[in-house]
């Protein structure tokens, strides 16, 4: 079969999983979401060439101890969040250092998958709680249509104004004019999806807040998807896996999100707290 038509099934198929899944219910969420963290950690051992079992391990215990359908405090959240920020900033700091080692230390690569893997998706799982305390789907499909778009319009700017390289050494084909194009799309869409939300602009009563994280979503969307580029880098694989054809792994779908989760959900738990 052609790849082009591989690549366009398999993309459907996920996109309906997904937004399936957090429609039909807390429940189906919370399990779709755990489930992508542990192939995400099976992904990631072997980008690190670190045995599975005890990362799986941890990966369960931690879903099942920090559910939103178990315990979802306002302390427990901001731990979980700090976790990860701390994690996110280090990562951050190897990208923008030249020729950085990967951890050879099994306890460093253990600290590593979890502030890069299990307390995002721990954060993404709590996401739709965060704000009036009940699940709210819409903010999870909103953030995936912000990531989208921004993917999608950067690709299509970038390919057809892209002049400037924005992170050559890292990724080749990105550039400042994708990336601006990205941008602005991004807040295009965030104004459309604050006309239809129940999450942010009754408690607002403004597109401020999509914006805000339309903005949030780009910016640290992009720094993720540069981070795991290095990761598969210093690898030396193109993809982190092929569950999905034409796609590569959860951790090549998934790697916007995932960096940029901890930013995002410090912006709601603000937002909580000065409404």
């Amino acid at each position: 079969m052609n790849e082009s038509i591989v690549r366009t099934l398999s993309g459907i198929v996920y996109i309906a999983l997904l937004v399936g899944a957090t429609l039909f219910s807390e429940y189906s969420f919370v399990l779709l979401f755990g489930m992508f963290m542990l192939i995400a950690i099976n992904e990631f051992c072997k980008l690190s060439n670190l045995s599975k079992t005890i990362p799986l391990i941890m990966g369960v215990v931690g879903f099942v101890v920090f559910s939103p359908l178990l315990i979802n405090t306002f302390y427990t959240n901001i731990l979980l969040n700090i976790g990860a920020l701390f994690m996110a900033f280090m990562l951050l700091e190897e990208l923008f250092e030249k020729g950085p080692s990967a951890p050879k230390d099994k306890t460093a690569k253990l600290a590593r998958l979890t502030g890069y893997v299990i307390l995002p998706f721990l954060l993404i799982i709590k996401l739709p709680f965060v704000i009036v305390g009940v699940y709210s789907p819409f903010v999870i499909i909103g953030s995936f249509i912000l990531i989208w778009t921004n993917d999608t319009f950067a690709y299509i700017v970038g390919k057809t104004m892209g002049r400037h390289k924005l992170f050559e050494r890292i990724s080749p084909k990105k550039t400042i004019e994708g990336f601006l194009g990205g941008m602005l799309f991004t807040i295009l869409g965030a104004c459309i999806l604050s006309q239809f939300d129940n999450f942010l602009t009754p408690v607002f009563n403004s597109s401020l807040p999509w914006i805000g994280a339309a903005v949030i979503l780009v910016i640290f969307g992009t720094l993720g998807d540069l981070v795991e580029s290095q990761l598969k880098r210093k690898a030396g694989v193109k993809d982190s896996g092929n569950i999905m054809p034409g796609h590569g792994g959860i951790l090549d779908r998934l790697d916007s999100i995932i960096f940029a989760i901890p930013f995002l959900f410090l912006y709601y738990q603000i937002l909580t707290y000065v409404s």
